[in-house]
Formats: C-alpha cells, sequence, structure tokens
C-alpha cells in the first residue's frame, strides 16, 4: 500500500480520573510483558490509572472481563494476550471466541480495547508488541481510553450505555422475576 497513511486519534483526556484493567494472558511471557507495558504506559499518560490481572489463555480474558465488569469498579479494561497459529483448528476456535467475547461485552457497554495478538508465528507477534514499535498494547489502551470517553460524553446517569438487562429481556420477552 505505497502512499497509504495512517492516523491516530489524539489521546483521549478526562475531567477526573480512570481506572482501566489490564486483563493479561501471560502465555508467551515476553510478548505479553511488551503488550502490559504499552498498555500501562499509555493509560498513565492519560492521567489513569490501572490494575492488572493474569487469566490462563486468551480464551479466559473475556470471562474475566465480564466478572469484573460485574463486580468491580473500573471504567474500562485492556484485553492482552497472543496467540500464534499452530498445527490444528484451536488457533481458529481462540482467535474467534475471544473476539467474539469481546465484543458481545462491548455491545453490553463495557469499554474494551482489545490488544489479542493473532498472527501466524512469533516474529509477527515480537514486532508489534514490542512498545516501542507498533505498540499494540498501547493501541488497545488507547481504545479503551477513547470509549471511556464516549461513554462520559454521552452516558447519564439514568440512561446506562449498552445493551442493558433490561432491554435484553423485554427484547427477549422474558422477566427477570424469579
Amino acid at each position: 500500500m505505497a502512499g497509504a497513511s495512517l492516523y491516530s486519534l489524539p489521546r483521549a483526556s478526562f475531567d477526573a480520573p480512570v481506572k482501566v484493567l489490564i486483563v493479561v494472558s501471560p502465555y508467551y511471557k515476553d510478548i505479553a510483558d511488551q503488550l502490559v507495558a504499552g498498555a500501562k504506559a499509555e493509560i498513565e499518560a492519560a492521567g489513569g490509572t490501572w490494575d492488572i490481572v493474569e487469566v490462563p489463555g486468551a480464551l479466559e480474558v473475556p470471562t474475566a472481563i465480564g466478572i469484573a465488569g460485574r463486580m468491580s469498579n473500573f471504567d474500562g479494561y485492556v484485553a492482552l494476550g497472543c496467540v500464534i497459529r499452530g498445527e490444528t483448528t484451536h488457533y481458529e476456535t481462540v482467535c474467534n471466541d475471544s473476539s467474539r467475547g469481546l465484543t458481545l461485552l462491548g455491545l453490553q457497554g463495557l469499554c474494551i480495547g482489545n490488544g489479542i495478538l493473532t498472527v501466524e508465528n512469533y516474529d509477527q507477534a515480537a514486532v508489534r508488541a514490542e512498545a516501542k514499535g507498533q505498540n499494540k498494547g498501547g493501541g488497545a489502551a488507547a481504545a479503551a481510553l477513547h470509549l471511556i470517553a464516549l461513554g462520559r460524553k454521552w452516558g447519564r446517569a439514568d440512561k446506562g450505555i449498552g445493551f442493558t438487562k433490561d432491554i435484553l429481556l423485554a427484547q427477549a420477552g422474558g422477566s427477570d422475576i424469579a
């Protein structure tokens, strides 16, 4: 793509500090460490604070974020990890299902930046993860921060963001009465 230029949004800014949870699968530890370094730096540059949890694999990242979304007070989430193609179809399952899980959580109103790398080989992962290079961890944090900023811009105390439980139940014709 000769001549193509890439645009990055300006860094999100906030009137009140943000609190972000980084959820990382450190299966490839050196790759994960670079992703985390980039994410931490971006969150701190925006004046935010972060906490971090590790999960066994990329498939567990959406579940951990879903639990935190229900039981904690984070403004947003950064999903980090690396999936490298192997010899079986497990790669497609992990890539598709982790991405789908994060997307569904986002549609429910959680502000998530997806930095789970899906690559053909280790070298591709290393290039994308490097905090002083492509910095995909920092990019995922920036995405989460931008979504938090949008939520704060458009959100109201009496109106949540995303598909709330009440909306989903109403659409399904259900009730949450036990």
